[in-house]
């Protein structure tokens, strides 16, 4: 059976590198080639070298099209801006397309769903099976319990961690929503001041130190607090899902997926 030719966008970043190292590590797939933005100073470095096994050979470029050309699926935890431009890329070739990108906004993920209906994408805000696991539990217990348990959604990352709250925090917040059969952006409140309202789903972030990803979701009642949590202690985990993401997505026909479409094949 011919290997899974895998190419991974923004290859010089942590989980870039991560993700790198688990494809050279993974029988039946290869690393097809790694790209940077223009002007990074990983531009050039040996994708071996980068993920820590010695040099490969293989050059991190900034030809996204070249990438795309010489993969079976891309794996993109770059940028918004990028994974909008890599997904247009994957439905101009056919080719599969993994973002783990968070921060997207109404504009950009428009485009990614108008770009799946020619290349099998799978848009993750968190790669890691057991916060997917954690999305069923909340919807779940949302629709179970009534307005009078307050949601709040708490969620804490490193100090260099730009977007709040973080997109599994958001996605959490849309499965209450959706549980509770409302709109999130109705219902959402963020570190507002006064009495909150019946019904606000609440979030707060937290940011410090090197802390990997925390994500804890209270459902605050009379008399009692049910809290579902979920925290990571490496980002492996999410270098795992993502390679495992990209492997499925490899084989799927065009559409939009997510890391729930691949835990029920």
């Amino acid at each position: 059976m011919a290997e899974i030719r895998i190419g991974v966008s923004g290859v010089g970043g942590r989980m870039g590198r991560m993700v790198a190292l688990e494809v050279l590590e993974t029988k039946g797939c290869r690393l097809s080639g790694g790209i940077e933005a223009p002007g990074s100073p990983y531009l050039g470095r040996d994708l071996g070298e980068l993920a820590g096994v010695g040099a490969l050979k293989l050059k991190a470029g900034s030809d996204a099209l070249a990438l795309f050309r010489a993969s079976d699926v891309v794996v993109d935890f770059s940028s918004p801006e990028a994974g909008t431009g890599h997904a247009k890329m994957a439905a101009a070739t056919g080719k599969a397309l993994v973002i783990g990108t968070t921060g997207l906004d109404a504009k950009q993920t428009a485009a990614i769903k108008e770009a799946a209906k020619k290349a099998p994408i799978l848009w993750a805000p968190n790669m890691s099976v057991g916060v997917n696991l954690l999305l069923r539990l909340v919807k779940e217990a949302a629709a179970q319990l009534g307005e009078d348990f307050d949601i709040e959604i708490l969620e804490m990352h490193h100090r260099h961690k730009i977007d709040a709250p973080s997109g599994t925090a958001l996605a959490l917040g849309r499965a209450a929503a959706e549980g509770r059969g409302v709109d999130l952006a109705k219902k959402s409140r963020k570190s507002a001041s006064g009495a909150r309202k019946p019904g606000e789903i609440g979030f707060a972030s937290l940011r410090g130190g090197d802390e990997v990803g925390v994500h804890q979701v209270m459902f605050a009642g009379p008399g009692e607090i049910l809290e579902l949590s979920h925290r990571a202690t490496s980002r492996r985990v999410f270098a795992r899902g993502a390679l495992r993401a990209a492997l499925w997505t490899a084989k799927q026909k065009p559409g939009l997926y997510s890391i729930a479409d691949l835990l029920k094949a």
